[in-house]
């Protein structure tokens, strides 16, 4: 066989996946397949230890808070250190904390305090990772393939959670939460040690900067800068906010008054998952010129599912609603991680992303507790229509932005000087910064370390 024979044999990488982009997605592929059974067996494990619903909701929230708080901080980190550093050390708290938590689950009977601090050093570590994992991503990528490599990474994070939560429930009932939680452990070991290999040497040295404040007044100022980014983080904090009460709070309550219990509940959230895969797949061939323009669009169909829960509508419309909503939120995904790989500077992109994740989940705790209160108040139906008005009436709004319609794909990524010339000017004081946008949930690439 002659050399030639054999490099035509040998599998090859596209292009465009490179060594770091192979890595960062085989390393996302593990977590959410460990971290999606986890997020089911760490409630089955406080509800096992003779906890309530409002002690689950006290674990959860242990792990939000420190997110909120140490998000800014680690997208300074992150941009000043190098990356693949604050994700190995990002992996390896979650590692040792979702391990002393299965310890305790499989060793007896866990209390409260322990699992909610267990959960907060989840909640740090995760602070730490995202900005990190996101401006590493995104720096991994070059050309006019981004929008297919980001399509495909999603694509397989999607798959490994719709995977993983099912195999995560399915070991829960037989092995039970602690070794279920065990396995997110060794998950984060793995992926932790993929990500240790990730060649920083096309990343420019960071040069001295003035501090901490320093860094996250440069990263507001990118953010502030540029309408187009500002405006959406802010939509999508309101949008998150509605579309968690409505998937937390409400659309249980109309399931199990309305449409048979848990079961179809469950089949329209898997439905879903199912539509992220599919539109993470369309997004692989299709790229729109116009980026936020057509993500901005495939938003207005996230007023679907509630208004399809007020009427209520029928188990099987539900699920087709909630299958195209999954479609188009990848669409508007995909393109949001284009436009900020082509507009971010590089030595920035933590940064922003920290601000992006801050604004995605700062308003979701409060929707969600007081989506009880606004059903009392104005009734399951008006709760549910409210939900949907706002999600349509915000997402008109941000289409009045120029660079929202404006923005076109290029091949090549703009550089700092070049970034800096571009940007839209600013109208956004600090004071504002509260009211920002993981990236909603529905579209980030990532929700777990």
């Amino acid at each position: 066989m002659t050399p030639r024979t054999a490099d035509r044999r040998r599998p090859r990488r596209p292009e465009w996946a490179g060594r770091n982009y192979t890595l960062l997605t085989a390393a996302a592929v593990v977590t959410n397949l460990g971290s999606q059974g986890a997020l089911i067996a760490s409630a089955f494990a406080v509800l096992g230890a003779g906890g309530d619903a409002g002690d689950v909701g006290l674990v959860a929230a242990s792990r939000t808070v420190p997110l909120v708080v140490f998000l800014l901080v680690g997208g300074a980190v992150a941009d000043r250190l190098p990356r693949h550093r604050v994700m190995v050390a990002a992996n390896a708290l979650n590692f040792l904390s979702q391990g002393a938590f299965a310890v305790l689950v499989l060793a007896g009977e866990p209390l409260l305090w322990q699992m909610m601090l267990l959960s907060a050093l989840g909640g740090t570590g995760h602070a730490f990772f995202s900005p990190a994992s996101e401006g590493m991503l995104l720096s991994s990528v070059r050309g006019e393939h981004a929008g297919r490599a980001f399509a495909l990474y999603r694509l397989g994070m999607h798959g490994a959670g719709i995977g993983g939560a099912a195999l995560g429930g399915a070991l829960i009932a037989v092995f039970g939460p602690g070794w279920v939680l065990a396995v997110d452990a060794v998950a984060f070991a793995v992926a932790g040690s993929l990500r240790a290999f990730l060649d920083i040497g096309h990343i420019p040295p960071r040069e001295p900067g003035g501090g901490l404040l320093a860094d996250l007044r440069v990263g507001w100022r990118e953010v502030g800068s540029r309408p187009w980014l500002w405006a959406i983080v802010a939509q999508f904090s309101v949008v998150n906010a509605v579309v968690a009460a409505a998937e937390a709070v409400f659309g249980p309550l109309v399931a199990q008054a309305e449409l048979g219990g848990a079961g179809p509940w469950g089949l329209a959230l898997a439905a879903f998952g199912a539509g992220t895969v599919t539109g993470a797949g369309v997004m692989m061939r299709w790229k729109p010129r116009r980026l936020l323009l057509a993500g901005t669009l495939c938003v207005f169909p996230l007023a679907l599912p509630s208004a399809a829960l007020a009427v209520p509508v029928p188990v099987t419309a539900l699920v087709a609603v909630m299958f195209l909503t999954g479609v188009s939120i990848e669409v508007f995904g995909v393109s949001w991680m284009t436009a900020l790989h082509q507009e971010i500077p590089e030595d920035k992109l933590s940064r922003v992303s920290s601000y992006d994740w801050l604004g995605s989940i700062a308003m979701v705790p409060a929707a969600t507790a007081l989506a009880g209160p606004a059903e009392s108040a104005f009734g399951l139906t008006a709760s549910l229509w409210g939900c949907s008005a706002l999600i349509v009436l915000l997402t008109a709004a941000v289409l009045f932005v120029p660079g929202v319609r404006n923005l076109n794909r290029r091949t090549e990524k703009v550089t700092g000087s070049e970034a800096t010339c571009a940007a839209e000017p600013a109208v956004l004081g600090p004071g504002h910064a509260a009211a920002e946008m993981e990236g909603p949930a529905a579209r980030r690439p990532s929700a777990s370390g």
